[in-house]
């Protein structure tokens, strides 16, 4: 089970961190991932993790935003930096199991998701 917390409302060029807490064992095997869906339009990957710490990014927020995770903690969070308005959506958190890391952009592929976290940026 995931469970998400963290989205609010911002306005722009403001902050908010994003947290995942992971309930099960054998955490630390799985890659860890966050997806976002704005209103009408896919869901879209953002950033992931490793089990080891090895990040992976959109290219749309690199810079912006960072992911990272506790395993001893069965946590994941995803701080983010200098929000724009067009990064308004649902954010979804979400485990891959890590046989399949070479997957990791592809929303088809993981097992799990957390019920999701609103953020709204302002501008």
């Amino acid at each position: 089970q995931l469970v998400e917390s963290g989205g609010g409302l911002v306005q722009a060029g403001g902050s908010l961190r994003l947290s995942c807490a992971a309930s099960g064992r054998a955490f630390s095997s799985y890659v860890m991932g966050w997806f976002r869906q704005a209103p009408g339009k896919e869901r879209d990957f953002v950033a992931a993790i490793s089990g080891s710490g090895t990040t992976y990014y959109a290219d749309s927020v690199k810079g912006r935003f960072t992911i990272s995770r506790d395993n001893a903690k069965n946590m994941v969070s995803l701080q983010m930096n200098s929000l724009k308005p067009e990064v308004t959506a649902v954010y979804y958190c979400a485990a891959l199991a890590g046989s399949k890391w070479w997957r990791l952009t592809d929303v088809t592929e993981y097992d799990d998701w957390g019920q999701g976290t609103q953020v709204t940026v302002s501008s």
